[in-house]
């Protein structure tokens, strides 16, 4: 036959039925406290603080259910030491009656779980330093006014790229650096990568870059990340490779300084990736976002000020991979100040075939819109349905006059698509469906027929 063990209480009363104690026995783990004082006194009396109103509770569930939940409480001893004491009390069932107490020392538990808010306490600390030591490496790397790089020690693939190093070499992230160091120093570039794999650190070396005649200095130093190693690289110009002369690796070999034309043309320039980050841009661009920099823009996404629906930076990329370049989209610029301006941005990619950077030239046309041609339809519109007030229903009114402001606006769009009823629809952010049954509802059919199916 099987026995079963269980485990013995570390205090155990007798109680009458009302909660007085009549005996008291302890375990060995706290078989030095001296309890036969409790004989004859009211269980609820020997408890600490406020528990006196948990043991009335226990009490209470024992004498009606015959058996009380597990509560914990802290149980004061004649010595004055204080224990939690998780109870539960049972009904005897007899004569005499009465009932059995039955508590289980905590002071284990509750040490282990103050070792746990204290180890957790420590984690959120040495958390919050990493989280000061990443904002002062990002600080430093992105005030930094050499061009510095994270690289990808097996596929030298940019990781990373601070605004120095956009601006000075034109990189963006997820390009492969190596295709732009000259042929000759490649060797140099291992060799010095392998002294840095074995020793932690190696002389900078000399290396030309793009089609820049002037070398560059070029130092790295090897960082442990998670998906791999890493790479960081810290490029300088050396003599006339001067970060004026425009970005070596996407620059021109022009003599003529394109940086000082960019900057001061007064329509807004932005070149950016494919991701949309901001490779370069001009004061002008800056005012149009309202950011006070230049160099706060490097580094950060366009599609952040591009607001209107159907002509974010999604469309506009999708408009130039499909078309090579788009003219005069209408949107909206979403300043830092909640100013809107209506702009119109003409795009091209770096190449006709799955182009890396994008060009963009954005124009603020806000005074233009406001001007008499565009004003007068808007106005013809609203005068036309003010002066129906009281001869037709509101609903009607409004009806005719949504159907006026979308002929308007598809007519606007055909024209800046030249009649190609595609991109028209992604301008209006529609679907190519939506615009043909609506050219139907209007009677338009012959809007941009020529070249309705036009194609790439």
């Amino acid at each position: 036959m099987s026995s079963v063990t269980f485990a013995q209480p570390d205090i155990t009363l007798a109680l009458d039925a009302d909660g007085v104690i009549r005996e008291a026995t302890l375990s060995n783990g706290i078989a030095g406290e001296f309890v036969s004082c409790w004989r004859g006194r009211p269980w609820h009396e020997t408890i600490a603080d406020n528990g006196g109103d948990t043991i009335r509770l226990i009490v209470e569930d024992a004498r009606v259910s015959g058996i009380a939940a597990f509560r914990q409480v802290l149980q004061r001893f004649p010595s004055g030491l204080e224990i939690p004491i998780e109870y539960t009390t049972v009904r005897l069932d007899g004569r005499k009656g009465g009932l059995v107490a039955m508590g289980k020392n905590l002071q284990a538990v509750s040490e282990l779980q103050s070792r746990l808010v204290a180890t957790q306490q420590a984690r959120e600390q040495e958390y919050w330093k990493l989280r000061e030591v990443e904002t002062r490496y990002r600080l430093l790397f992105d005030a930094s006014s050499e061009a510095v790089l994270l690289v990808r020690a097996e596929s030298f693939r940019v990781v990373e790229a601070n605004p120095a190093a956009v601006r000075a070499l034109g990189v963006a992230v997820d390009w492969e650096f190596l295709p732009h160091i000259d042929a000759q120093d490649h060797e140099a570039f291992h060799a010095m990568l392998g002294r840095v794999r074995e020793q932690a650190r190696a002389p900078g070396i000399l290396v030309h870059l793009g089609s820049s005649r002037e070398p560059w200095a070029l130092r790295a130093s090897l960082m442990a990340s998670e998906p791999g190693l890493l790479y960081l690289l810290h490029l300088a110009p050396v003599g006339a490779a001067a970060p004026a002369a425009g970005p070596v690796l996407i620059g021109s070999s022009s003599p003529v300084s394109l940086d000082t034309l960019i900057e001061r043309l007064p329509d807004g320039f932005a070149a950016v990736d494919a991701d949309g980050v901001i490779l370069r841009a001009n004061q002008a661009f800056a005012e149009l976002v309202q950011v006070g920099s230049v160099e706060a823009l490097v580094g950060d996404r366009i599609g952040r000020w591009l607001s209107r629906p159907g002509s974010d930076f999604a469309v506009l990329l999708a408009t130039v991979q499909r078309h090579r370049v788009v003219r005069l989209l209408s949107t909206t610029i979403h300043g830092e100040l909640n100013a809107d301006v209506e702009v119109e941005v003409s795009a091209v990619g770096n190449s006709d075939l799955r182009p890396r950077v994008f060009g963009l030239l954005i124009r603020d046309v806000g005074r233009r819109l406001a001007g008499p041609g565009e004003e007068d339809r808007l106005t013809a519109i609203l005068r036309a349905a003010t002066g129906q007030i009281g001869r037709t229903p509101l609903l009607k009114v409004v009806r005719d006059t949504v159907d006026a402001v979308e002929q308007h606006y598809i007519r606007g769009a055909l024209d800046l698509a030249a009649g190609n009823r595609t991109a028209a629809a992604e301008l209006l952010g529609l679907s190519r469906q939506s615009l043909h049954t609506k050219l139907n509802r209007y009677g338009l059919d012959g809007a941009g027929a020529g070249d309705s199916d036009q194609t790439e």
